[in-house]
Parts: C-alpha cells; sequence; structure tokens
C-alpha cells in the first residue's frame, strides 16, 4: 500500500491509522483498534517527582524546531514501525501545517520529544522518545497543557501502554471513539498558538484538572 499525504489524513478523519511491520518493511497497513487508547485532556496524572522533575530538570522546550529530529529520535530503536515511507509522509503532512512536534533540549541537545497530526481539534499522538531520565513524561506533560490551552478536544494515543495508563491515558471502544473523533474534527484548534508553558504554570494547570 502506498499512500499520499492526502490518503493519510483521510485514514485519521475515519479513525484508522497506518503502521509498517518494521523499520525495513516497505509495505504499510490500516490498524483500526476495537479499543482505542486516549488522553483525557483533563486527567494527566503529575506525580510530586514528575513535578520537581519539570522545575529542576534545567531542559528547554520548544515547539516545530526539529521535527524530523523528533520522528528520527522516536525510530531510533531496535523494533520500530515508521519505516522510510512514513517518515517522508509525515514530513510532507507537517510541511503542510497538519503535523507538529514538541522538542525537549538540553542545552543545544535534542534529549526527547513527542510529534503527532492535527485534523481540526483532534490530536493524534503518533510517538515520543526518551534521550534523559524522564524526558519523554515532561514531553507529553507539556503537550497535554498546550493541547488544552489551544482548543483541542480528543488526544488520540492509538494504543494503550503501561506507561501511558500511569500517566493518565484510558482505553475507550471504538464506536466511542468515532464519535468523539467526529465532534473533535468538526471543531478548531491551534496547536501552534503562543501560549503561557512556563514549567510552573503547566504545573499549575495540569493539577488543576486531574
Amino acid at each position: 500500500m502506498s499512500l499520499s499525504p492526502e490518503l493519510l489524513l483521510h485514514g485519521y478523519s475515519i479513525g484508522i491509522f497506518p503502521m509498517a511491520e518494521h523499520r525495513d518493511d516497505p509495505d504499510l497497513f490500516w490498524v483500526d483498534p476495537k479499543f482505542r487508547g486516549v488522553f483525557p485532556l483533563d486527567g494527566f496524572h503529575i506525580s510530586r517527582s514528575l513535578a520537581r522533575r519539570i522545575r529542576r530538570c534545567g531542559f528547554t522546550i520548544s515547539i516545530n524546531q526539529d521535527f524530523e529530529g523528533v520522528v528520527d529520535g522516536c525510530a531510533d530503536r531496535a523494533d520500530t514501525w515508521i519505516n522510510a515511507e512514513l517518515r517522508d509522509l509525515y514530513r510532507q503532512v507537517y510541511n503542510a501545517g497538519q503535523a507538529h512536534s514538541l522538542e525537549v533540549w538540553e542545552d543545544d541537545q535534542l534529549v526527547g520529544g513527542v510529534f503527532g497530526v492535527a485534523l481540526g481539534a483532534a490530536f493524534f499522538g503518533e510517538s515520543m522518545f526518551s534521550r534523559r531520565t524522564d524526558a519523554s513524561k515532561i514531553a507529553l506533560a507539556y503537550l497535554v497543557d498546550r493541547l488544552r490551552q489551544t482548543g483541542f478536544q480528543l488526544f488520540d494515543t492509538q494504543f494503550l501502554t503501561a506507561h501511558l495508563a500511569s500517566l493518565g491515558a484510558i482505553e475507550i471502544p471504538r464506536s466511542d471513539y468515532r464519535k468523539a473523533l467526529e465532534e473533535a474534527i468538526g471543531d478548531s484548534a491551534d496547536f501552534a498558538a503562543e501560549v503561557p508553558q512556563s514549567a510552573d504554570g503547566v504545573i499549575q494547570r495540569i493539577t488543576q484538572t486531574s
């Protein structure tokens, strides 16, 4: 299966997403889970230790500054579903303004991040990576805060992992997901809007709603 950016986005809009078996497999296939992982935007669990880490880590957070670096960081593991075609598709969707990244920097080194696709007020989280302790958790905290501040209604994580569940993600049936998706993509949000993102502000906003 060969995809265009338009077909990729259409797939997201109807509740399916593409994957490859591994990085060297040229074939893609659509995935339509019976149960879908989602992150309630008012349900991120921030522990005291993570709050301390966010305040004291010394990391810098940015958005859309190194999209390809984040995708490559996510694919830099022994087992990845991001093959060359998907990497190129995400780059094209990013260039069209419908994919985004959030980066975690230590000085000038990219040490963590997360990326995904946006349609309306739905954000489809694709993958995250970490090269420092808790960098991916910190990226998720800043991402959830940004999605809440910029008008998003749905944060799709595709699958529920133990790691995501520990931070507040849940599973919902396919039928419930599609209802939420239809509502979200019919609305609008602006991922790249300028919003406050100080460490204390992120922690305060998340803990007030979780």
